[in-house]
């Protein structure tokens, strides 16, 4: 019995730090824009046809992902992250994320191992931003 007050006495002193523990998402610094290589769209319309289309801002436990498009007619011609997860998955993931986009002109793309919940936030604002295309 002598032992029992101490040891629950440092359980809790132990799971309190747990407890308290919020991860910190949207603070600002675990959310990048594109990198500077990456081409830019201009904001609304580029020319005759194009316009350009920022998908919803989806929020994700790694972080928000948000997707512009650029459409040249029915064509999706340009393809940028406007918000990301700042995780080197992530980081790898997104040039092969819009490659498979311009190449297959959709949302109907793979999923990224390892950077699943930052492939299906990205398809999630890129379908969004399509349907208000309205092709």
């Amino acid at each position: 019995m002598k032992r029992v007050l101490p040891v629950l006495a440092l359980t809790v002193i132990g799971v309190i730090p747990v407890w308290r523990y919020a991860p910190s998402h949207g603070n600002g610094s675990t959310t990048l824009t594109a990198p500077p290589s990456a081409p830019s769209p201009p904001a609304g319309t580029s020319g005759p046809g194009a316009v350009v289309l920022a998908g919803p801002v989806i929020d994700t436990e790694k972080g928000p992902v948000q997707v512009e498009v650029a459409f040249e007619g029915d064509t999706i011609s340009a393809v940028r992250m406007l918000r990301q997860p700042d995780h080197p998955q992530t980081h790898a993931a997104v040039p092969t994320l819009i490659e498979d986009t311009l190449r297959l002109q959709g949302a109907d793309i793979d999923t990224i191992s390892g950077a699943t919940i930052t492939s299906d936030a990205y398809k999630d604002s890129l379908q969004a931003a399509i349907d208000a295309k309205g092709n």
